[in-house]
């Protein structure tokens, strides 16, 4: 082809990002568009009654505003995500913003809650701020987004909140997102002559960042000090979600309830995990279909992690088979509809029946996590929960041989040769996100004091993996963990999932009984 025929051939060339709407065929005729916004019975409007979580919501923009007097405060709630091509991931909006909004599920990608100052004591609640929630409305149906867009479209995707149902049901101020520009950039009447400091959520929302930032670029306001203005925003509201409210509380009971159902699923679905080539895919299948059902979805991958894949940490391929004579290691949460999640791990014999040597792993294992669940109590460090449940361990290894040291030596700060069969963490917090709280600064999370309302796992383990020649052979490729949630109160700690079952004599029993269809 000659150089002019090639220009020729890419005169008017389709732009690539048009390119994902070649499959359609979707009428452009005038009469067409007119047909399509007619004769549609009105958009039903029930009464909207205010979330009970709005009043918490509030109380936390409440602390944020005092925490950031005279500054604007913007969160966004992310965008939607592609998957492949013109098909995204279901939509969840970042912990940040659901945790000051109170909003879940998925009908808000693209919000973003501004809160702006005002003079001290006269803002929402008596505090610094007046917080407006922007989101993109339900469309009219004349319009034709309706049915042409097939990201908002209530033709494509089903309807979306009006501005009016979000205020009534959140009690926040709320307001389109063709507003949102201005809310960002404008001056505020508060502040004096030079521009109005921001603080922002940043990395959720690009295109929330090239608004701040343009702002901040024409005042000149702080530009050299944005990024650690963001980082005091982002670790200020992880550190606000170390202790759960009420309503939080009520939230992760209903994650770990649904869970528990989950587990049982997985138990009734061994026998046929056991006779597919992919059982842990069944076993992972099991959970999801009772998260979905009962929840919003999972609250991270499950691992469903069979025989030597159970020594694998974070083993979410799920492909291998599940063999009778096998553990099986199940860490999985289901997350409700209001975000929240479980984290539960249980390590159960596929055929319903541990081993001498996987019971005396299981029940080492359970003798650590007890030991880290006694050593919780209000005003504890939390590093404490896991020395506590790592020092169990160590000596069960010593007992049985295989610490290359004296127990002693390897307890010491220059020894660890334990943590070689243990090398995660004991805990972590436990809330909208399944590792909460992780940009709290560390003196006020690993080297923090346990207090009443804090909720968080105990989650030792032993992984002997197959190719670990420091080992006897009759310890190769056993794998246990057994991960429960914990909730902090003023007379000590509770097990939010103590109905799964725990000791080995309760597992081999619960699973009996499950296969006998009792």
């Amino acid at each position: 082809m000659s150089t002019d025929q090639n220009q020729d051939s890419h005169a008017g060339v389709q732009p690539l990002q048009e390119r994902v709407n070649n499959r359609s065929q979707r009428p452009e005729s005038q009469a067409f568009k007119d047909f399509m916004g007619s004769a549609w019975a009105p958009a039903g409007a029930p009464a909207v009654s205010r979330a009970e979580v709005a009043g918490y919501a509030a109380r936390r923009r409440l602390a944020i505003s005092r925490k950031f007097p005279g500054e604007r405060i913007v969160v966004p709630a992310g965008p939607l995500k592609v998957r492949s091509n013109d098909t995204d991931y279901r939509f969840r909006p970042h912990s940040g913003f659901a945790h000051l909004t109170g909003l879940g599920l998925d009908h808000e990608p693209d919000a973003v809650l501004v809160m702006e100052p005002v003079d001290p004591g006269t803002g929402d609640d008596g505090g610094n701020h007046r917080a407006t929630l922007y989101f993109r409305p339900l469309s009219g149906r004349e319009s034709p987004e309706f049915y042409a867009n097939a990201r908002y479209g209530e033709f494509w995707v089903g309807p979306r909140p009006t501005l009016e149902r979000l205020r009534q049901q959140l009690d926040l101020p709320t307001a389109g997102l063709e507003e949102l520009e201005v809310a960002v950039t404008k001056d505020a009447g508060v502040v004096a002559i030079g521009g109005l400091r921001i603080r922002l959520l940043r990395d959720v929302d690009l295109n929330v960042d090239a608004l701040v930032d343009t702002s901040r670029i024409n005042t000149g306001v702080d530009l050299e000090e944005s990024d650690n203005l963001d980082a005091e925003l982002t670790e200020a509201l992880s550190e606000l979600r170390l202790r759960k409210d009420d309503w939080e509380i009520g939230e992760l009971k209903k994650a770990v309830a649904a869970t528990v159902n989950g587990f049982h699923e997985v138990v009734k679905a061994l026998p046929r995990a056991m006779s597919h080539e992919r059982g842990e895919r069944v076993v992972e299948g099991a959970f999801f279909a009772r998260a979905r059902e009962e929840g919003n979805d999972l609250g991270y991958d499950t691992i469903a992690a069979s025989g030597n894949n159970a020594t694998i940490l974070h083993w979410i391929r799920n492909n291998g088979r599940v063999r009778s004579g096998d553990l099986l290691l199940l860490d999985a949460g289901v997350e409700a509809d209001s975000l929240y999640t479980a984290d539960v791990t249980r390590t159960i014999p596929v055929n319903g029946a541990f081993t001498p040597i996987q019971r005396r792993i299981y029940q080492a294992v359970l003798d650590a996590a007890d030991a880290g669940f006694a050593a919780a109590r209000p005003g504890v460090r939390f590093r404490d929960v896991h020395a506590a449940a790592v020092k169990v361990l160590a000596e069960r290894l010593d007992e049985w041989g295989l610490l290359p040291v004296p127990l002693k030596v390897a307890l010491s700060e220059e020894g660890q040769h334990h943590r070689r069969w243990m090398p995660h963490g004991t805990s972590h917090h436990l809330g909208l996100d399944v590792h909460d709280c992780a940009q709290a600064r560390r003196e006020l999370y690993l080297d923090g004091l346990l207090e009443p309302g804090m909720v968080f796992t105990i989650e030792p383990g032993l992984y002997f993996k197959a190719e670990d020649l420091a080992i006897p052979e009759e310890y190769r490729g056993i794998g246990v963990r057994i991960e429960d949630d914990i909730l902090m109160t003023a007379d000590g700690p509770v097990n939010l999932s103590a109905a799964l079952p725990r000791t080995p004599d309760e597992v081999e029993s619960w699973m009996a009984g499950i296969y006998a269809g009792d």
